[in-house]
């Protein structure tokens, strides 16, 4: 049987969240709060109808968009405002993992080929209404199209009827019997709408009703119980937590059983405090939460490691990470890590802006301003170009290195940051 998530939705009108695709009521000012409540409540997944109208209300939705991707601890799902395949390529750049096709609109039925072939069919789904319309174009759909969203609960039984792919099913009210009915039909693979959107605050409890009921939900399976961990003399093992995307190490805690339970069924970080004797819940009270990424056991059993999605600052004096009070230091070179060679030229260039320095070149160039920035860059990308058709490689990597030296003056000018870089590539 499909995995069933459980996914809410943001269907932003002007800036904010309102009530649903036709009623305009404004449920939540700032759609980033929301964004936050699902994360604390382990939602599967999230999708984001844009219902903006005209070019400049669109972009502001995008740029809006963006900072919900980047928030959201779980996969973004884009819908709205699709007419050709730059609408498809905007919603995946700003980091959603999937977008939709409305198949209400024949120009989004049009593209649904050639937009499959450029970002691939599972990077797409179709929504509709009525599945009429499914069933004349079945053949594009199965083809091109990894899922769909039913806008309509009341066509369950057609949609089965004309296509096997996994679907969810938008709801706006049901009582708690006829959901896990829902729940437990084979295709189906998600409930979203209102009826999610209503009770975010249950979602864990939903999921503990479809397991009684036999039916699979999201949640980490842990392939070791905690009697595979051999404990420390309290009876414990220590943690070592590390953000997932840099592998800094943020800090070290304790996990006790229950500690550890919690951890797998919440998605979030818990300890256990031997200062306070009591569960703690990383996070609930400055809101510096931990969504884990994964939790790996060392070669003794004795020891976790966490990959953690860190909100804010890791330790309690308000610093990223627990580890700065530095003891000792033999100088070394930190080459070995090329990201971070490149976050620290790019502070380096932070720095000369903030603190100008004499005879600097780079306080030259901010100076100068944007123009001498972008001519300076333009050289350098030709000067790539013919080093390129030279036999000696060493020129390439010496007007390479120049070409990233300006690229990151343009960088700092224009307030881009490094992680502003991966996460774009990374979405691609």
């Amino acid at each position: 049987m499909t995995v069933k998530k459980f996914v809410p939705c943001i269907y932003l009108w002007q800036g904010h969240a309102v009530r649903s695709l036709k009623d305009t009521s404004v449920v939540e000012t700032d759609p980033l709060r929301l964004v936050q409540r699902y994360n604390e409540n382990n939602a599967d997944e999230l999708i984001v109808f844009d219902m903006s109208e005209g070019d400049e209300e669109h972009e502001g939705a995008l740029d809006l968009l963006k900072e919900i991707c980047s928030l959201a601890e779980m996969g973004v799902i884009g819908a709205g405002n699709v007419k050709r395949m730059e609408d498809i390529k905007k919603l995946l750049y700003a980091g959603c993992k999937r977008a939709v096709l409305d198949y209400d609109k024949q120009e989004n039925i049009d593209i649904t080929e050639e937009v499959s072939l450029k970002f691939g069919r599972e990077k797409l789904l179709a929504s509709c209404d009525d599945p009429a319309m499914l069933q004349t174009n079945r053949e594009l759909v199965e083809k091109y199209v990894s899922g769909l969203i039913l806008m309509n609960p009341h066509q369950i039984r057609e949609t089965e009827a004309v296509t096997e792919l996994p679907f969810y099913v938008q709801i706006n009210q049901i009582a708690l019997n006829k959901l896990m009915e829902i729940c437990g039909r084979e295709n189906v693979c998600g409930i979203t709408g209102n009826t999610i959107n209503d009770n975010y605050l249950e979602i864990a409890a939903l999921k503990g009703m479809c397991r009684e009921n036999g039916i699979p939900v999201e949640t980490f399976e842990a392939a070791y119980s905690w009697v595979d961990l051999k404990k420390n003399s309290d009876g414990m093992v220590p943690v070592v937590v590390q953000d997932y995307r840099t592998l800094e190490v943020l800090m070290v805690a304790y996990m006790n059983e229950e500690a550890y339970e919690q951890t797998l069924s919440s998605g979030r970080m818990t300890y256990f405090s031997r200062s306070r004797n009591e569960l703690w819940l990383k996070g609930a009270t400055s809101g510096h939460y931990q969504y884990v990424k994964s939790l790996t056991a060392d070669c003794d059993m004795d020891t976790i490691l966490a990959r953690v999605s860190q909100v804010g600052a890791a330790c309690h004096t308000g610093a990223r990470s627990c580890f700065f009070h530095e003891i000792a230091r033999k100088d070394y070179e930190a080459s070995e890590n090329p990201l971070q060679v490149f976050e620290d030229v790019l502070n380096v260039i932070k720095d000369r802006k903030v603190h100008p320095k004499e005879g600097s070149y780079t306080n030259y160039l901010f100076d100068k301003g944007i123009d001498k920035i972008l001519k300076k860059l333009g050289e350098e990308a030709t000067e790539i170009v013919i080093a390129a058709k030279n036999p000696n490689a060493n020129e390439v990597k010496y007007e390479m290195s120049d070409f990233l030296y300006h690229m990151m003056v343009l960088m700092v000018e224009k307030d881009v940051s490094w992680e502003d870089i991966t996460t774009e590539l990374a979405n691609r």
